[in-house]
Parts: C-alpha cells; sequence; structure tokens
C-alpha cells in the first residue's frame, strides 16, 4: 500500500529567525540547524547552539522520533531524533516531520524511506531552482510512501540498521589494514 506523507505525518517549516543566531550560554532552547545533521541519518544532540527565545508555540518543539529534512542542496535527506533534545526548535530552511499515525508508520522507516532511491528520484524531479536546489513542504507532502505491515517495517529498519554498521566496520578495517601496509613496507624500505 502507497500513501502520502501527508496521510501519515504532519510537515512542518522550521523556524524562520530574523536574524543571525547568537548564542547564549544561559539560553533555554536548542536549535537544530544543518550541521547537526549527522552522515547517518541522525541528528546530533551534543553541540546544538543554546539562545535565548522568549515566546516559544508548543507546535514549534521537536522531540525524540521527529525527522529533520534538508529542503535545500544537493542532498535532499532526512535524519532522526533518537534522543529528546529537550527545549529544541528545527531552523528554517529544514522541515520537521512528525509521524501521526503511529500505528501505520514507525519514523525510523520513515526515515530510511526517504533516502531511498524511488523517494529521491520524486524529490529531485520536483525541486526549484537552479544554483540551489530547494523541496517545498507541499512537494515532500505529496511524496508516496510505501507502507508495509509493521511488522515488515521494523524487519527493514533492523536490516538497515545492521548493513549500515557493516559498512562502517568494513571502511574501518580498510583503513587499518592500509595502516599496516604502510606501516611494514615501511620497515622493509628501512630494511627491518
Amino acid at each position: 500500500m502507497e500513501v502520502g506523507i501527508k496521510n501519515i505525518a504532519n510537515v512542518q517549516v522550521g523556524y524562520s529567525f530574523r536574524s543571525r543566531l547568537e548564542a547564549s550560554k544561559g539560553g533555554g532552547i536548542a536549535v537544530i540547524q544543518m550541521k547537526d545533521l549527522l552522515d547517518n541519518n541522525t541528528v546530533g544532540c551534543d553541540e546544538l547552539i543554546m539562545i535565548d527565545m522568549d515566546k516559544v508555540k508548543d507546535h514549534h518543539l521537536v522531540r525524540k522520533g521527529d525527522l529533520v529534512f534538508r529542503s535545500r542542496g544537493l542532498v535532499s535527506n532526512a535524519a532522526i531524533l533518537l534522543e529528546n533534545p529537550g527545549m529544541a526548535v528545527v531552523a528554517a530552511p529544514l522541515l520537521r516531520i512528525r509521524v501521526t499515525k503511529p500505528d501505520r508508520v514507525l519514523p525510523e522507516y520513515l526515515n530510511w524511506y526517504l533516502s531511498q532511491r524511488e523517494a529521491q528520484i520524486f524529490l529531485t524531479s520536483r525541486a526549484i531552482g537552479t544554483t540551489q536546489k530547494m523541496i517545498s513542504k507541499e512537494v515532500l507532502e505529496d511524496l508516496r510512501v510505501v507502507l508495509p505491515p509493521m511488522e515488515k517495517q521494523k524487519k527493514i529498519v533492523e536490516l538497515a540498521s545492521l548493513a549500515a554498521r557493516e559498512q562502517t566496520l568494513s571502511s574501518l578495517l580498510a583503513e587499518k589494514r592500509k595502516q599496516y601496509i604502510s606501516m611494514a613496507l615501511t620497515r622493509f624500505a628501512k630494511g627491518e
């Protein structure tokens, strides 16, 4: 079964700040920016900038399980919040995606699906702009998502996670092998 994102999730444009963000040691609101989206499609909450912000409405606050979508740039992908960031907002041009039908879709599955070829082709074909590509909120809401049963979604998420871990370990192993061979060849060159 396929459904539009708007039928299973709420998409909201990130908070638009009128001026440059100024960090505040005593600030009570954390801000998620593009630099906080990690390569493994998660949001890094360790170094979020803290700001002073008077009135923040509840619908602007993010929570564990929300997705943060990169709507501008060469890559249009999502990152999931795996931990509770506390009082935090998403800065524009990022979009926040919150699953509204948790009985039909896992946030982790939706996060995985958004990076798949079919979804990426759809998003790329509807991006606007020549130099700076942009995906609008409406385009993202219209993206159709293949929704298998929840058990299948869980298995897909688990397998995708294991495949990503395997890729990380393979890269680490290749780097260690390269270092070992370099060290062995240097010893050989020195006659050791």
